[in-house]
């Protein structure tokens, strides 16, 4: 059907008044106001129109869509939404549409489907910017929440860093990559985002919800990588033994030997372990000179199967107690060394 300039300028006001009206009669009943339901049809109805364009079309299916999720109605809007999408596959906003479609998957706690609709947005649509954010960017937002696969997750983490690195934080994405890498044992990889991570100026102050030591971890894992390693006992009772030879001989240099020559650590049970001081250099030999030293002969009931505490003394006259703090080596990239035991440090004074 033809319509002459003026039809089809009257045509347009009609239609521009019916928006008005659809806009300020939303959740009023009364007065002769619309109700959300005669809302929603005139909305539909309006889809029909040949005449609307991109801009009203999306206006309009925005419209009902979201009346559907603020009234907890996900099917429906599911419903709508992919239906949409299949009889309009040219529609330059369908990325859009299945990003609320993931989203009322989200609320409806089917994570895996909405993980499905994300992930599909990312491969298959290009980016598009509605009210001003990014499509690709919502999605790799909530992938990186509801991912379960440490593969994914790396992907999403990697295009997030590569994509977007004005809108997230580069220092805490990294070192969140670095452990999805060594998760999947990707060790490799996990040493070289961790080296990224450290390198960032704000890595050693950066406040990491759930990981509160990032900084100081990843520091000693790459420097142990660079290490030589060759301070490591295969078992806690060679490592025990060795030193207790060591301290009934006042064999300084044998205990100098066994320290761990990386984050070897001195401080007391009140200390921060990233303290810089804590990792000052000095030899056994400076202590036990002129001293009586004796050790518990069992290890500390704290001791678990990944830590152990020997308890010592006899070293000052200000502080006579010391504990030598043992650790079972957590490094998968070497085989050889992984599970040994290592002497990390000592805590001094008595426990608190």
């Amino acid at each position: 059907m033809k319509y002459d300039n003026k039809v089809f300028y009257i045509y347009l006001c009609l239609f521009s008044f019916i928006f008005s009206v659809i806009f300020t009669g939303c959740n009023r009943t009364k007065s002769g106001q619309l109700t959300e339901k005669e809302i929603q049809k005139i909305y539909k109805d309006s889809l029909k129109n040949s005449l609307l364009d991109s801009s009203q079309k999306f206006t309009c299916i925005d419209k009902i869509a979201q009346n559907y999720l603020a009234n907890e109605q996900y099917q429906d809007a599911i419903l709508l939404l992919t239906e949409w999408v299949e009889e309009n596959p040219n529609d330059i906003y369908n990325a859009y549409w299945l990003l609320m479609t993931a989203h009322a998957y989200l609320s409806l706690n089917a994570e895996p489907v909405a993980e499905y609709y994300f992930d599909k947005i990312l491969q298959t649509y290009p980016d598009l910017y509605v009210k001003d954010i990014s499509v690709h960017y919502r999605c790799l937002q909530n992938l990186i929440q509801i991912s379960k696969t440490p593969t994914h997750k790396i992907k999403y983490f990697n295009d997030l860093i590569n994509r977007f690195p004005q809108n997230i934080n580069t220092t805490e994405l990294y070192l969140r990559l670095a452990l999805e890498y060594q998760n999947d044992n990707q060790w490799e990889e996990a040493l070289k985002t961790y080296t990224l991570f450290i390198q960032q100026p704000d890595a050693s102050t950066i406040q990491i919800p759930g990981e509160p030591d990032a900084y100081n971890n990843a520091r000693h894992l790459i420097d142990f990588n660079r290490s030589a390693k060759d301070w490591t006992f295969e078992s806690l009772s060679s490592l025990e033994k060795a030193v207790k030879k060591a301290i009934s001989n006042y064999d300084a240099r044998a205990l100098d030997k066994y320290r761990a020559k990386v984050n070897f650590f001195t401080m007391s049970w009140k200390q921060d372990a990233v303290d810089v001081d804590n990792q000052e250099e000095f030899s056994m030999a400076n202590w036990m000179t002129g001293n009586s030293i004796r050790f518990s002969p069992t290890l500390d009931e704290a001791s678990t199967s990944n830590e152990a505490y020997l308890k010592t003394w006899g070293w000052n006259d200000y502080v006579s107690v010391w504990y030598f703090y043992f650790r079972k080596v957590d490094f998968p990239l070497d085989p050889e060394i992984n599970g040994n035991w290592e002497w990390a440090g000592i805590y001094i004074g008595n426990k608190l």
